[in-house]
């Protein structure tokens, strides 16, 4: 299974994030999973791509132009995919996946985050969107998203497309559930 995978080109504060980023990349890898990501070499990012490089899995970049100018493009991927827009670069990751991950990052991770969410809740695709809540990194957006089902912006039958998971073998569980 192709697993896109959104988290943070910086480190965060919490060793944790650096630690579920290389157990991600390694524990994916392992179990024969393609991951698809952002290309880039620095941050969760770049920890995250090594992890899975070393533990011998196929990984794909997905980079706008203006950032592999800047030289952050990871050089020892599987494949590269240099793609015009960010806008780009979120369509090609969703249509070269079949789940998609938000692991901890800043704003970019949750633009990518929610546009696929969002896709997700008007029907452009019926991949899992999935949450990986690292020590608690997600307790305030999952209590707003519990604010949103209760308010009503969230409809009852979309309940079902909000997936949280807090380990790797909670990943390897859901994707399992998803693959049969």
């Amino acid at each position: 299974m192709n697993i896109a995978i959104y988290c943070g080109s910086q480190m965060g504060k919490n060793e944790a994030y650096k630690e579920a980023a290389i157990e991600i990349g390694r524990t994916l890898a392992a179990e024969g999973h393609t991951i698809v990501y952002g290309g880039s070499k620095i941050g969760l990012m770049g920890f995250m791509a090594n992890a899975a490089l070393d533990a011998g899995g196929h990984i794909i970049g997905v980079m706008p132009e203006h950032l592999q100018k800047r030289e952050l493009a990871h050089e020892k991927l599987s494949e590269l995919h240099i793609v015009d827009t960010m806008h780009t670069r979120k369509a090609k990751m969703i249509d070269l996946s079949e789940a998609l991950l938000a692991m901890p990052g800043g704003c970019g991770t949750m633009d990518e985050y929610f546009e696929a969410f969002t896709w997700a809740q008007i029907g452009l695709h019926d991949k899992p969107v999935i949450l990986y809540n690292v020590d608690g990194f997600y307790d305030a957006l999952l209590l707003h998203f519990k604010r949103m089902m209760e308010e009503g912006f969230i409809r009852a039958e979309q309940h079902d497309l909000l997936h949280v998971v807090t380990t790797a073998d909670e990943l390897l569980t859901l994707l399992k559930q998803r693959a049969s």
